[in-house]
Order: C-alpha cells, then sequence, then structure tokens
C-alpha cells in the first residue's frame, strides 16, 4: 500500500508527463507554422487570416462544450497561441527568402 505523499508523487510523475507532450505538441505546432509561413511568404499570402483565427477559436469553443472545459479558458488559451504562431509567422515572412527556401 502506497503512502498519500506516494500516491500524490505519482500523480505529479503522471502530470508532469502530460506537460511534456503538451510542450511537444505546441513546439509540432509552431515548426508547422513555420513551414506555413513560407510558403504564405513564397506565393505572396498574407500573414494575417482573421477567418482562420476564427475557425481555429471556434473548434477549441466546441472542443470545451463537448468535453466539459471552460470555453472562455480555451479561448484564451488560443488567444495565446496564436498569438506567438503570428510572431513567429511574420518574422518568417518579413524576413528574406534563403536558397534552402527556394
Amino acid at each position: 500500500m502506497s503512502t498519500p505523499e506516494a500516491r500524490l508523487e505519482a500523480l505529479r510523475a503522471e502530470l508532469d508527463a502530460i506537460d511534456l507532450r503538451l510542450l511537444d505538441v505546441l513546439r509540432e505546432r509552431i515548426e508547422l507554422c513555420v513551414r506555413i509561413a513560407e510558403h504564405k511568404r513564397e506565393h505572396g499570402v498574407p500573414m494575417m487570416q482573421p477567418h482562420r483565427i476564427g475557425v481555429v477559436q471556434d473548434r477549441a469553443a466546441r472542443y470545451g462544450a463537448e468535453h466539459n472545459i471552460d470555453q472562455r479558458f480555451l479561448r484564451s488559451l488560443y488567444d495565446l497561441v496564436i498569438a506567438e504562431t503570428c510572431r513567429v509567422e511574420d518574422l518568417v515572412i518579413g524576413s528574406p527568402a534563403t536558397a534552402a527556401d527556394t
């Protein structure tokens, strides 16, 4: 039988593993946004796509409703994620293309 402290540590270890997966997925998302920004730069597509942002935020809100997660929290979370990926895309689009990009 485990002690309450040992059980708490085991639960925290599970949480740490989930956090690592979450960070890995965020990194993957940012890396994909870099590829999207490179495509936009190559084809003269504007960085800001307000309709797309709305689609992403609405999908997050629906997910929250379906899984009993506060929709305002998910919209706020996606506001942060989208702001960072827009910042990264802006850096990529604003930088000159390299030989590797062409």
